[in-house]
């Protein structure tokens, strides 16, 4: 990773000498997501919101392609007061849009032009919440900084787990810029936790806590783990941005993704991001952690990860995207060659005797009539088309499919969202011929957290019925492939190796193996009290049955609590 810091240094020399403004990102769960991406399916001449399958989202993007809507639909900051306008879309904003776009530009001030009051008219002991969105903050011309607490209770009731459900976060995120040149991000997080049974198989099974990583014990069944995300961000010229940190990334415009998630732990990584014309193009170089069992205190071994995502902008409501990604298949070693920041890794691979575990994707999104969208992922491990053809199950056609649909205010009930989505990944798919070279990171999956050979089925309601009340509704049903008991592999678990206990070359289908079957349905309600404060109230049920075997207990559990400035820990799995 030694490169990777010295390119970071080099362009920190460069810097000074250049003049171009930098961002930092939009957080993991914001609020804001879910708004920009109803904007953009609404509004089909906002090219810049196609360029959406990459995340985190730039809060300078953001806040002109925001202020532009704005703009066009007189809206004024203050009281949401629509005024006369020869805007073409006047109507299809709501009056809760306009709400949400007001707070949205509340929570980006850094960026935010013109005449704008978020000042609070009560600040908190003189010194605290001057502004409705911001505990502390700085903002002048050559700098900006906002610190703010970070805060979850949650108290609930498994019928799997006789011990209390609860959830303990408290931490602090701090933002800034300097001069508009350096940008800067830094959150911490420290966790208590006793989640549903399922999640403690998950721990037990993986050494991982979902979404973080390391972790300890915590009284009966409990875990205790830190979460620490940061990084610097600057532009190197007018077109490229680069960010250098420890967090997560996404690229799809799914609930999942096949080719990269934000669902497991966070890592270090390189990221530049060229945006021109009709084209976004983003490299991101990882450091990464192979499978591993802590014992006692030791350096853990590391491996590395390049990807590249080209996004092209077809027409005004058709993008299309390209991917591609290589684990390099040795420990503790970053090859050079991967650093070549143009696609085609298949090339370089070959090049050096092909001993690593690379990628290649495809994905589009298509807006239609301002209320729907249509989008997908394919991905390639590996496949020979005449083996796909003859359709005899060939345990080396490792391939994935996504294909989805939202609907925004859906049957003309305003800020009702739809969405419905399905995942097929084969067999085998994501794993290699090394413990390295999985498409895994932190004993977790780098992208679909089910891993491979499985169906999965995702229906989401989303429903804003006021400003300050949000009801959302999500399904997931899957059916997965699971490894035989006597050790048989059928492909499920990216971290077995495709080589060991694989029975025949084909006959292997999406659910070869032991067949599992799980439904997970969950209901939430929040309540914004003030700007990023939550109450919350959700309820789940999960029921995870294998064929022919004793059925683990269905798990329901409901969850109470307040959340502050963070998003909303999540069992979807």
């Amino acid at each position: 990773m030694q490169i990777i810091k010295s390119f970071v240094n080099l362009f920190i020399f460069i810097l000074p000498m250049t003049a171009f403004s930098q961002s930092t990102y939009l957080s993991q769960g914001d609020k804001a997501y879910q708004l920009l991406e109803r904007l953009e399916i609404k509004r089909q001449n906002q090219t810049q919101l196609l360029f959406s399958a990459t995340k985190p989202y730039n809060r300078a993007d953001v806040v002109h392609q925001v202020e532009q809507i704005s703009r066009e639909h007189a809206i004024s900051n203050d009281s949401f007061q629509l005024v006369k306008s020869n805007a073409s879309n006047v109507s299809s904003i709501s009056t809760i849009d306009k709400y949400n776009i007001d707070h949205l530009l509340m929570n980006n001030v850094e960026w935010v032009n013109g005449n704008t009051d978020f000042k609070s008219k009560k600040p908190l002991l003189k010194y605290f919440y001057g502004t409705k969105s911001n505990m502390i903050e700085v903002n002048n011309k050559d700098f900006f900084l906002s610190v703010n607490p970070m805060i979850q209770f949650n108290l609930g009731k498994s019928s799997d787990n006789t011990n209390r459900m609860f959830l303990n976060s408290r931490g602090l995120v701090v933002r800034g810029l300097i001069a508009k040149k350096i940008g800067f991000y830094t959150s911490l997080l420290d966790n208590q936790e006793r989640g549903p049974a399922y999640l403690n198989q998950y721990v037990s099974k993986y050494s991982a806590v979902p979404g973080v990583g390391f972790y300890k014990g915590f009284k009966v069944g409990g875990l205790d783990y830190f979460d620490a995300r940061g990084y610097l961000t600057f532009s190197a010229t007018k077109f490229v941005n680069v960010q250098f940190g420890y967090d997560k990334n996404f690229i799809g415009n799914g609930y999942r993704s096949l080719f990269l998630s934000d669902w497991g732990n966070s890592y270090l990584f390189l990221k530049l991001n060229t945006k021109i014309w009709k084209f976004n193009y983003q490299n991101i170089f990882m450091e990464l952690m192979p499978q591993y069992r802590k014992d006692g205190d030791s350096v853990l071994s590391r491996k590395y990860a390049a990807m590249h995502h080209l996004s092209l902008n077809v027409t005004r409501w058709l993008n299309i995207g390209f991917f591609e990604g290589v684990i390099f298949g040795r420990k503790d070693h970053f090859d050079f060659q991967y650093l070549n920041p143009i696609i085609f890794y298949r090339h370089i691979e070959g090049t050096i005797g092909s001993p690593d575990n690379a990628l290649a994707g495809a994905d589009f999104k298509a807006n239609i009539a301002k209320r729907f969208q249509i989008y997908g992922q394919l991905l390639l491990d590996e496949f020979k088309l005449d083996q796909v053809r003859e359709n005899t199950g060939w345990w080396a056609n490792k391939w994935g499919l996504q294909l989805g649909a939202k609907y925004v205010d859906a049957f003309g009930i305003k800020n009702l969202d739809l969405q419905f989505e399905s995942n097929r990944v084969r067999p085998f798919t994501y794993s290699h011929n090394n413990v390295v070279s999985n498409y895994t990171h932190y004993n977790q999956p780098l992208a679909h957290p089910l891993g491979a050979n499985f169906q999965e089925f995702v229906g989401i309601i989303r429903y804003q019925p006021a400003p300050r009340w949000y009801v959302n509704v999500r399904t997931l049903f899957y059916v997965q492939g699971l490894d035989s008991l006597n050790g048989r592999n059928y492909g499920a678990n990216p971290f077995n190796l495709y080589t060991i206990n694989r029975v025949g070359e084909y006959g292997y289908n999406i659910g070869s193996g032991r067949k599992a079957t799980c439904l997970n349905a969950l209901f939430q309600l929040s309540y914004e009290l003030r700007e990023n404060l939550y109450l919350d109230l959700s309820a789940q049920y999960r029921k995870y049955t294998i064929q022919n075997e004793v059925a683990d207990p269905s798990s329901n559990f409901v969850n109470a609590g307040i959340r502050f400035n963070m998003f909303r820990r999540e069992y979807d799995y």
